[in-house]
């Protein structure tokens, strides 16, 4: 995973030191190079409410089934950087005022400091802002670029994905989603399933991702709408009607708001290896809490890791 300056949802750069032997008298050399994992966590209980208030000691994360020490903790309403990737291509034309009012109403109901931009893609991926503006707090300003494209051809859905992570990466909110809207087929894109994936394995989104076709729809796949939200700790949503996708994008954009952030330091390892996340939640007074969150990461060594 890239490394940050300041402490990211997922793998970012943190603490711990390295010290060199002395060069001169009072001179000496100081490497920091250690990683700090952080997960977005949602909370709900028996009824799928989402469950505030809970403090550090009420959570434990298990990494490839061995206990990790908590150093982070936050149950705050924080801004978050978000990006909404809406499909335009033709499989999803006769749904668009639906789509595209839904997403408003996500915007509507987000915390207003995030900061947000949308992706609008088909045969390509297209930004739905101006050229001159990375991301947007302005609610009739975002309204525009959702409507900015133009429902016609195949999809780009891989391509989109990864473009949402890689925009995100430019936020400057330590929280980051994404938001994808799509039928769940690809058909057009340049990157692989495989690719896609494997950047989501290694950024710190979390995707919400809402499936929209019909039963008999040619393009649908809702398996990849259900991946990419296990894999990033978010949850996919499969209305019945277009209609039902109002109350779904305004209930994302609540969960968002009330994500906990969890950070914790994991053991060295194998570049690139593949790690398992399991995060319990139990407090007293409170049964049948869940907890959702990313379930794994790819691990890799920050450069000059333990050198000197």
């Amino acid at each position: 995973m890239r490394r940050r300056a300041a402490i990211r949802n997922l793998v970012v750069a943190g603490a711990a030191s390295c010290f060199s032997r002395l060069l001169r008298p009072q001179e000496f050399v100081l490497r920091s190079e250690v990683r700090l994992v952080l997960l977005d966590v949602s909370v709900k209980d028996r009824q799928g409410g989402f469950v505030p208030d809970l403090q550090r000691e009420h959570f434990q994360v298990l990494e490839d089934g061995k206990p990790q020490i908590i150093t982070v903790f936050s149950g705050e309403d924080v801004p978050a950087t978000v990006g909404i990737l809406v499909d335009e291509s033709g499989s999803m034309s006769g749904k668009r005022n639906e789509v595209l009012s839904a997403a408003g109403g996500f915007i509507q109901t987000s915390n207003p400091k995030d900061e947000i931009f949308v992706l609008n893609f088909n045969d390509s991926v297209n930004r739905g802002l101006p050229d001159e503006t990375m991301f947007s707090d302005d609610i009739a300003q975002l309204r525009t670029a959702l409507y900015r494209g133009v429902p016609r051809g195949r999809t780009a859905l891989n391509d989109a994905v990864v473009q949402g992570l890689q925009h995100l990466e430019l936020g400057h909110q330590e929280r980051k989603a994404l938001l994808l809207i799509s039928d769940g087929g690809d058909n057009a894109s340049r990157r692989t399933n495989a690719e896609m994936l494997a950047q989501v394995e290694s950024r710190v989104a979390t995707i919400y991702a809402i499936g929209l076709f019909d039963a008999d729809d040619p393009d649908r796949n809702p398996r990849v709408l259900r991946r990419l939200a296990d894999v990033s700790g978010g949850e996919a949503f499969f209305p019945e009607t277009p209609a039902g996708m109002t109350g779904v994008c305004q209930r994302i954009a609540r969960e968002i708001r009330t994500r906990y952030t969890i950070g914790y330091l994991p053991p060295a390892g194998d570049h690139n290896a593949l790690r398992h996340i399991q995060v319990r939640v139990a407090a007293p007074g409170r049964s049948g809490l869940t907890a959702r969150s990313r379930t794994r990461y790819r691990y890799e060594e920050l450069p000059n890791a333990g050198g000197l």
